[in-house]
């Protein structure tokens, strides 16, 4: 297990505090990536870099991007953080759960803004969500204090002796890059056929595309099949 193979993934936050307190929570546990989507405040400035005290080199080695697809191209396995429950078709997992998840592969922890959390779109890039049990009647947590709890966590299970796993190693995981292509291949075709109707319906139908390709623990042979039907499919009109 490498803990380079994680990274913490920030959307949208709005506080330069909280960014500080999450490079901290990261360096406190030997993580050492921490991803920024549209931070709210100028990225990085003063009050982030007094903030997070002896963790200025997580700060000035974060990535900043501007949009989800983008910072999570490269990760195998996206953990998306939320204080709810969601009615939709992902798999809920607990901290406890954890320990099923196949470390050797590239975690991305995603954790939205202090004020909305992640709405039901941006959760439909992830493979899971997780849920950190708290108070039933005040599950409120702060932004760094959620990153420091599953930091903690994450960091446990990595002592532990690794887990073989069955899978043959000639079977390849696509990455999330992989998918991507994949699935705008498919929305390009469904988009030329007119399938998206009615119009307004078009961002719930997306979500709900990404919701399936990406719980699938597809490989990548798989991934290049389902490319070639979509462009086959596109070529016969």
């Amino acid at each position: 297990m490498n803990n380079n193979n994680i990274s913490f993934i920030l959307h949208k936050p709005q506080l330069s505090e909280n960014i500080g307190a999450c490079a901290r929570a990261i360096k406190n546990f030997n993580f050492k990536k921490m991803v920024l989507i549209n931070p709210k405040p100028i990225f990085p400035n003063d009050k982030i870099l007094a903030t997070s005290v002896g963790a200025k080199d997580i700060i000035k080695q974060s990535k900043n991007y501007d949009n989800l697809e983008k910072a999570i191209s490269k990760i195998d396995i996206v953990i998306a953080t939320s204080a709810r429950f969601r009615n939709k078709n992902v798999k809920h997992i607990n901290l406890d759960d954890l320990k099923k998840i196949d470390f050797k592969k590239k975690i991305g922890f995603l954790f939205g803004s202090e004020a909305s959390g992640l709405s039901n779109d941006e959760i439909s890039y992830a493979n899971y969500t997780l849920q950190i049990p708290t108070n039933p009647n005040f599950k409120s947590l702060n932004l760094s204090h959620s990153m420091i709890i599953i930091a903690q966590q994450v960091a446990s299970l990595m002592k532990i002796k690794n887990v073989q796993f069955k899978k043959s190693k000639k079977i390849k995981s696509a990455s999330k890059k992989e998918i991507q292509s994949m699935l705008n291949l498919c929305i390009k075709n469904l988009d030329e056929i007119n399938f998206f109707r009615p119009k307004e319906k078009r961002p719930k139908m997306l979500e709900n595309l990404r919701n399936i390709f990406y719980k699938m623990d597809l490989s990548d042979k798989e991934t290049r099949i389902l490319s070639g039907v979509f462009a086959s499919l596109g070529k016969k009109r």
